[in-house]
């Protein structure tokens, strides 16, 4: 068992957690903004409830996905062609999963700009269909996760000191409870700047887009994404100032 985990213990595997960990998080940004809008439709007392169980259901469903690992990586296999293009099981899950997202995003969007009454919205939302939509995405997001960090752990893996798999569940672990504690105050933030919102919900729809891009095999880097989603923020931010100095309210 102590060399199961020596791995840990040396500077190569420190840094390699260090590193997935950091990356898990920026990861699971996307998946943080989607749990902080599904939740908003629901009562003030099971938002928290809601959020909690959406981050614990992602830990244990990535959990699951890296125990497995060996056939997720091997879900290449073509299973029909359309267009000439090949599709597998991992392009399936991530077409169904930027299909989804897509939808959501664009019917939370209208629903905010049409300005629904929290009160009639709050009724028709079920906590137990707000956990659904969050496995649902889950599972995408997820997918993504685990294949980046076994590419990632590929090279330590080849010097046989340890299990490579030790710091990748370290790192999942890790970067869920740290997103456990700031996920109120991303939602709180998201959820009472309309401007904000938006912005994350086009952040959202663009994920979509990679998501099916992806799934016909075209690769996107997602570097340009999170850095265009940081640009709009930062102007977001500025506005937000602007405001305040001139004694304009949210």
């Amino acid at each position: 068992m102590s060399d199961y985990f020596s791995i840990l213990f040396t500077g190569t595997g420190v840094f390699y957690l260090v590193v997935l960990s950091l990356l898990e998080i920026v990861l699971g940004i996307d998946n943080i903004i989607f749990i902080s809008i599904v939740t908003d439709k629901l009562p003030a007392e099971k938002k928290r409830k809601a959020r909690n169980i959406g981050l614990i259901l992602a830990l244990i469903v990535r959990l699951f996905l890296l125990s497995i690992v060996g056939w997720i990586m091997g879900m290449t296999d073509t299973l029909f062609t359309v267009f000439g293009t090949n599709f597998t099981g991992q392009s399936l899950v991530l077409l169904i999963g930027g299909l989804f997202l897509i939808y959501k995003s664009t019917t939370e969007m209208h629903s905010t700009i049409k300005g629904n009454h929290d009160g009639e919205v709050k009724v028709k939302t079920k906590l137990s269909s707000v956990i659904f939509q969050i496995v649902m995405i889950d599972i995408v997001f997820s997918f993504d996760s685990v294949i980046t960090a076994i590419g990632m752990t590929n090279e330590i893996s080849k010097d046989g000191k340890g299990n490579p798999m030790v710091i990748i569940f370290g790192a999942v672990i890790i970067s869920m409870m740290i997103m456990l504690v700031f996920a109120k105050p991303i939602s709180d933030f998201i959820n009472k700047r309309p401007t904000v919102k938006m912005i994350a919900l086009a952040f959202l729809v663009t994920i979509g887009m990679v998501l099916i891009a992806e799934a016909f095999g075209q690769h996107v880097p997602k570097g340009y994404i999170y850095f265009a989603m940081v640009y709009a923020l930062i102007v977001e931010f500025i506005n937000i100032k602007m405001r305040k100095n001139k004694g304009i309210k949210e």
